[in-house]
């Protein structure tokens, strides 16, 4: 009988503990502006239980982020790409669905992206860059395809597909998980992108906004 109680409270120890953590996932919002057109910008966030995260701009359409910060429109038209902690490239995607998403008043595109996927507890790295500039391979360590060529080969400067122009501002929100930091920015070197791949999120970065 005691051992039969001892297994009780620990499990309802367990459950309160797992509750305390659950609850403290929390929204962050991220903004700032590209140097040039081939800039990827990394951020780094973790979950300490599994749960649903997602992740969404809103500097295309513009429209009002998770900070209750109003985010102009007028952006270049974002990629995302999800990894895991070993750099492994767990998702890309290019827009999402305009029931998701707002169109751009000037283009009629729905060109932000917004994708929700559930995670198993660990640390993540999600990238923000401008189309068409996909991850190279399945490992972030590999890159993108247009480092190396900002404002060359790759669009010059940005401008969306129907040749409208657009400009460098990025606003991207990280919901439901317990950290989340911006940890490189401008033109990622593959090396520079490998030692994050590696688990390196330690480095100085800034934390943003967090709203609860």
């Amino acid at each position: 009988m005691f051992f039969t109680q001892q297994l009780k409270t620990i499990a309802a120890a367990l459950t309160l503990g797992l509750a305390a953590t659950a609850a403290s996932a929390a929204n962050f919002s991220f903004s700032g502006n590209f140097e040039h057109d081939n800039d990827v910008q990394l951020f780094s966030f973790t979950v300490s239980v599994p749960t649903s995260v997602s992740l969404r701009s809103w500097s295309y359409a513009g429209g009002t982020n998770a900070a209750g910060t109003v985010i102009a429109s007028g952006g270049f038209d974002p990629i995302l790409s999800l990894f895991d902690a070993t750099g492994k490239l767990l998702r890309e995607q290019d827009d999402a669905k305009c029931e998701l998403v707002a169109a751009d008043s000037v283009t009629g595109f729905c060109w932000d992206v917004f994708y929700t996927t559930p995670l198993a507890a660990g640390t993540y790295t999600a990238s923000i860059q401008q189309y068409d500039n996909f991850s190279t391979s399945y490992n972030l360590a590999d890159g993108f395809y247009y480092d190396g060529v900002a404002n060359q080969d790759f669009r010059h400067g940005f401008i969306d597909g129907d040749d409208s122009v657009r400009d460098a501002h990025w606003a991207f929100d990280i919901l439901n998980v317990d950290s989340a930091v911006q940890v490189v920015s401008a033109v990622a070197e593959p090396e520079s992108l490998a030692l994050v791949g590696l688990g390196l999120f330690a480095m100085v970065a800034l934390r943003r906004r967090r709203q609860n």
